[in-house]
């Protein structure tokens, strides 16, 4: 009897890099400087509102709000742009990007929820390489230990997909 058959590595090599993607998520926010650019992306609840609170601690901080359902009641502050044209995260890396370039930063801070941040951050950093990212995750907080794994597990394999090429869909 065969002990390591190729579909138990598999799934073996897909439960250790589960684990090593979970863990290798940063936990907190890093130094945010006051003459930062910050992008936040939309997709969940949590993300714009713990933006806005580190906009009010950082007020000189420019505040980039990416993606679909950007509501302009968040642009009251002279320092929030929105960008609302993106509606998946390979769109908002592309969008942010543009205002990279054009802006000409050379140091960015990605806030998004702390079981994106790694496949955001990814796939940013592959269209602006030359840039710094700076990692700010949102604790997914008062969730329910079964959902958080669910969410966990979509992005871990929408990571696996994206290292593949597969960006989108």
């Amino acid at each position: 009897m065969k002990l390591l058959t190729p579909s138990l590595l598999v799934i073996c090599a897909f439960v250790i890099g589960g684990i090593v993607f979970k863990t290798s998520a940063p936990w907190e926010c890093e130094n945010i400087r006051p003459d930062d650019s910050v992008f936040v992306l939309t997709g969940d609840m949590r993300r714009i509102p713990f933006a806005m609170r580190k906009m009010h601690e950082n007020p000189d901080i420019d505040l980039y709000i990416i993606g679909a359902g950007a509501e302009n009641t968040y642009n009251a502050a002279p320092q929030v742009n929105i960008e609302s044209e993106s509606k998946s995260t390979y769109q908002n890396a592309l969008a942010i990007k543009e205002i990279t370039m054009r802006a000409g930063l050379d140091r960015i801070v990605i806030i998004t929820t702390e079981d994106h941040i790694n496949r955001a951050k990814y796939l940013i950093s592959h269209e602006i390489p030359t840039t710094e990212i700076v990692s700010c995750p949102v604790p997914l907080v008062g969730m329910p230990p079964g959902k958080r794994l669910e969410r966990w597990l979509v992005e871990y394999i929408k990571y696996i997909a994206t290292m593949f090429g597969i960006k989108e869909g």
